[in-house]
Formats: structure tokens, sequence, C-alpha cells
């Protein structure tokens, strides 16, 4: 959820093209021509349009190079954005960044990046097979699939069962409906990644060119095209691989590097995931809770109202507790949405499984948004194959990688000990299930010149949401050797009990703003009264409106405050305050009826109306 406000928030600036090179710009060649030498890093660069909105100073194009550096073949383009610096203050060595994923697009943060590097040049490099480098591998029918997983009915073994169930029968139901779901789903899944990887084959696409190493060689390439002499790499998730290869390879073209939740070579991070959510879960203070609410949805699976965003249609999704395990390890990954987990799994601890909704609607808009034949290319060769799968994992995400990948049959890479020389900056936050800060501390102790942080109240891509990290970052950039500046404080802290009030209500409405209609009504109505009553001289009406009113506008006040400390907070609630607020309402209320007994004309007799439907909405809809 957060990420949709990132992403719009960096692409707010207008976009802004360049017809011709700053003083001092990067070399770019004009035209694009066959590469000459495949078994080299070497590659041509031309100016292209750039694909989304950029901060004015910003070019755009394709750096062409081999699909295959250690054979001859044909070529692909990798897109790239420059943001040249202005001429005052400007620094010579730039920054290029790289999004994780694998897949995600990296020019969408160019905005963050610019503001956080204003005196140097800023290079965004996108991923081969990535959404906006050409050819793109997406995999339509592997999300269609993979979203099958939630729109097929559950065989629910235990729908008898009585709801005080001792908690060792009910864990004993859990497990074997959740031995019950893999088979057949994980066959659909195969089969729409078989008919993908055919179909990316047919377009004339080797997938062994798209793994980690021939990623790195990319970045590598790109700066001898553009004319760098040397710059800083900043990685973040997956890409912090691509990164220290970068470093390994180029050492003499790396002048630092920057590594946020940052995944080591060798973590083996399939193996480690249950036990990396449930380290989140228990960072954050609900993990016994949590595993009761999984036990409870693996015995009798939750039904929500969902839309599938590939296809737009609406569909009812059923959710297991080991589902919505799966779907908690991407949405944790999101620091706003950490911070409000603990309300959010006290609610479905209390059966509030409306709650599910925003959590569904995120999981297929991400999964609709991957780019899944570059992000299985690179599993299935740099990670799937360092991995045991012992025990079996009870997430269907996991399980649905190594299907295909037994599938996809491409062979797995070697690995390769890329240590630094440069000094490196790795930064890990608290709730990451991702890429635990455990995982990354133990990992930069065994780097020669790195130091590690790690961030209270964050998650993952901790500099997107970390102001204070953003500027450590862009301090550790400028002077490498600079000792580190005083801890962060949390950028959004956990809820804690009486933050929140949970309700589902204002989700909805955001999804269907006509669901707010008794609000509107009951906020004009009580204008209505406030103004005519003073008019007139009916003090009742009168101090009725101006409660009401005051109860709207407290409200709408309140809302404003929490989403601008916390995005995902009104996905899971509203402010603590909304109970004693809701008093105000009710006084409303019985003002408007009392102004009625001296009153009985239509216009209070509707106001009296629009009162009393509004608490009956309010108090058992609403709240």
């Amino acid at each position: 959820m957060i990420s949709r406000v990132v992403l719009a928030l960096a692409l707010t600036a207008p976009p802004a093209m360049n017809t011709a090179a700053p003083a001092m710009s990067p070399t770019v060649s004009p035209t694009v021509s066959p590469t000459g030498n495949p078994g080299a890093h070497s590659g041509t660069a031309a100016r292209h349009p750039c694909p989304v909105a950029m901060p004015p100073g910003t070019t755009c194009g394709f750096l062409e190079v081999p699909e295959r550096r250690d054979t001859n073949g044909r070529t692909v383009k990798v897109a790239y954005a420059v943001r040249v610096a202005g001429s005052g203050d400007r620094e010579a060595d730039p920054v290029v960044f790289m999004g994780g994923g694998p897949g995600p697009a990296s020019m969408d943060a160019m905005s963050v990046l610019s503001a956080m590097f204003p005196d140097r040049d800023v290079v965004t490099v996108e991923q081969r097979g990535g959404r906006h480098s050409e050819p793109s591998l997406g995999c339509p029918e592997t999300a269609q699939a993979l979203l099958g997983q939630l729109r097929r009915p559950v065989a629910d073994r235990s729908a008898d069962l009585p709801a005080d169930v001792p908690a060792d029968k009910a864990a004993d139901r859990a497990a074997d409906v959740a031995a019950d779901l893999p088979a057949d789903v994980a066959a659909d899944i195969v089969a729409a990644a078989v008919r993908c990887r055919d179909r990316l084959r047919e377009e004339g696409v080797d997938l062994r060119g798209y793994r980690t190493r021939e990623i790195a060689a990319d970045v590598v390439a790109l700066r001898e095209k553009l004319g760098y002499d040397a710059w800083h790499l900043f990685g973040v998730g997956s890409s912090t691989r691509v990164m220290l290869g970068v470093a390994a390879a180029d050492p003499g073209g790396v002048r630092s590097v920057v590594l946020d939740s940052f995944l080591p070579p060798g973590a083996r991070r399939y193996d480690g995931a249950d036990r990396d959510l449930g380290g989140a879960l228990a960072a954050l203070g609900v993990g016994e809770r949590f595993a009761a609410v999984r036990a409870r949805l693996n015995a009798s699976p939750a039904r929500v109202p969902t839309t599938d965003p590939v296809l737009g249609r609406a569909f009812t999704a059923h959710v297991t507790g080991d589902d919505l395990a799966a779907i908690m390890s991407g949405a944790l990954r999101e620091a706003d949405l950490a911070a409000v987990a603990p309300a959010l799994v006290g609610g479905l601890a209390e059966g509030r499984d409306e709650l599910l909704r925003p959590l569904v609607d995120a999981a297929g808009e991400r999964l609709a948004a991957r780019v899944w034949g570059l992000y299985h290319a690179v599993q299935c060769q740099d990670e799937v194959p360092f991995n045991t799968f012992t025990p079996e994992s009870r997430l269907f995400t996991i399980n649905a990688d190594k299907a295909v990948c037994d599938a996809w049959q491409v062979p797995r890479s070697e690995p390769v000990n890329a240590t630094p020389s440069a000094p490196v900056y790795v930064l890990g936050g608290r709730y990451d299930p991702a890429a635990p800060a455990a995982t990354a501390r133990s990992a930069a102790q065994a780097l020669p010149d790195a130091r590690f942080e790690e961030f209270a109240g964050a998650s993952h891509a901790v500099f997107l949401t970390s102001a204070c990290a953003r500027g450590k970052i862009a301090a550790f950039v400028a002077g490498p050797a600079t000792a580190p500046a005083a801890p962060c404080v949390a950028p959004t802290a956990a809820t804690r009990p009486g933050d929140l009030h949970v309700t589902a209500a204002p989700y909805l409405i955001s999804r269907s703003p006509w669901l707010a209609a008794p609000f509107a009504a009951f906020a004009l109505a009580s204008l209505v009264q406030l103004v005519s009553g003073a008019l007139r001289g009916r003090a009742p009406a009168a101090f009725a409106g101006l409660a009401g009113v005051a109860f709207t506008g407290l409200m709408a006040q309140s809302a404003h405050t929490l989403a601008g400390t916390n995005c995902s907070a009104l996905a899971v609630g509203v402010p603590g305050t909304t109970g004693p607020y809701t008093s105000i309402a009710v006084a409303s209320a019985v003002l408007t009826a009392a102004a009625l007994l001296r009153d009985r004309r239509w216009p209070q007799i509707a106001a009296t109306a629009i009162g009393a439907g509004f608490l009956i909405w309010w108090f058992t809809w609403f709240l």
C-alpha cells in the first residue's frame, strides 16, 4: 500500500527531456550499433524518450549489450536514465541505482534519488528483461495462475468444527487442510509458467542470459559508455547482489557501495522464509496471535471479495491461514503496514476477517505488477538451486517458485566470490521479512570495509520510508570514512492498544465512495440545522447542528492526520479518538430529536431521521 503512495510522490515532478547534453554531462553515443565483441562488458548506448515522468535535467536511453556474454548471439536493450546535477557545486562521481525484485522499475525512484543527491548526477539502470528494457520478459499467464491460488475454493474439512475446539486439535486440522492445498494449484502455476517460457523462447529469448552476473556486467558496461571514471553503487533487496558483483568486477570504477536491505549471496532466502516471517512478526509482538489466526483460517478459510487486477473482474478469494502467511511475507515489506500490524493482527484474532480485503487487494496488485519471466529466470539460476526446501515450506509463493524452476530446467549459475574493496554501507529494517537485519549484519561483518546499521520502525527498502536513512546514505556517499551520525528515530511508530479503532470501513469507502453517503448526509443536515437554527433563534436545533458539524470536522481532521502519518493506517481502522468523538454525534442526534418536540415540520423531521439513520449506520457498519 505504501509503495503506491511513495511512487506517486516520486513521480510528481514534470517530465523533461534534454535536447542537448549539458556541460559535464556523460558522453552518450548518438546511435546504436551491433556490439563487436560479445565476450566483453561493452555495449552501445543511445537516447530514447523516458517511459515515465522524470525530474528536469533527465535523459533516458538504451544500452545495447549481448544477451549472453559467454557466446555469440543476439543483443538486448537495457533501459537507463541520467539526471544531470546543476553546474554549481556539482560533485564528480555520480550515484547509480538499481531496484530490487528481481524486476521492479528503477526509474520510478529517480525523484527521491535526485532529492537525496542534488549535487551529483544520478543514474538509474533497469534490469535486462525488466518492464522498461527490451525485450521485457512479462508473463501475465503466471500472474493469473498465482491469483488462482486465492480464487479456487479450498476443501474445508473442518466446516463442522466447533468454535471452542481445543488448540491442539485445531492445529492438527490446520495441518491436514494445508496438506490438501498444493497439488492442483501448483500444476496450474507450472503449466502457465511453462507456456510463458515456451512463448519467450519462440520470441528468441535465451533465459540463460538473465542472471545476476549478466546484470552486473550491464552496469559496468553502462559506466564505460556514459564516460564516468567512477561512481557510487546503490542497490536494494536483490539488486544488492548485483552491486556486489559490480564492485568486484570493476573495482577501479567504484567509489563506495550502499546496500539497502542486503540479501547476501548464499543467504538461502527460500529455506529461511518461514523463519524470517516469524521473526518479523515476533519483533512486532504479534507472533503468537498470528499463529492462532493462521490456524483458525487453515481450519476455516475466509471468503474475501476482491478484484482480479489483470482482468478487472470481481471474484471471491478463499484465504487460508497459510495463504495469509504468504501474503503477510510480502505486505510486511511496507514499513507503514508493519507499523499497523499489531492492530491488524489483533482485529483478525477477534474474527474481523473483513480486514483481509486490503491485504488481498494489495497482494493481487503485486502479483500482477511483477515481471515474472525475468523474476523466474534469475531465481531459477541464482537462488532456487542453492536452497534445500527441507522441510517443505507452507508458503504457496515459495512452493510455486520451486515448482516453476523444476519445470523450466535452466542451468544453475556458478557461485561468485564477490568481495568489494570499496567502502560499504549496509542498511537493514527491523521488521523486514525478506532481508532480515540479523542476516545483513552478519554478512556485513564478513566484508573487509563495511558498516551496518539497523533502522527501528523500518522494513524493506529503508531509504524509501526514512528521511533520516536518506540523509545518512547521502553523508556516507559524500565521505565514506566519516563517522556515522546518531541512530535514527523510527519514522513510523508501531501502533499501541488504543491508537486505532479497528474497522475495514474506511478502506471499503476508498474503494466505493458511495458507501460514505450517510456520513455526508449527516454532515449536510448538521450544517443546515446550525444555520437555520441560529437564524431562527431555535437553540436546540442550532446546538444539534453545531455538535454534528463538530463531530464530522473532528473525524475528518483526525483521519487526515492519521493518513499523513501512516498512509496504510486507514486500511486497518480509524483513530482511537473515534470513540469519544462518537459521543458528540450521539449528542447531536439527541438534541435533534429534542428539537423535533418543538418543531414538527418536515425539515426537522428529515434532520431527525437522518441523524437516527446515521447512528444506525455508524454503530452497525462503520464501527
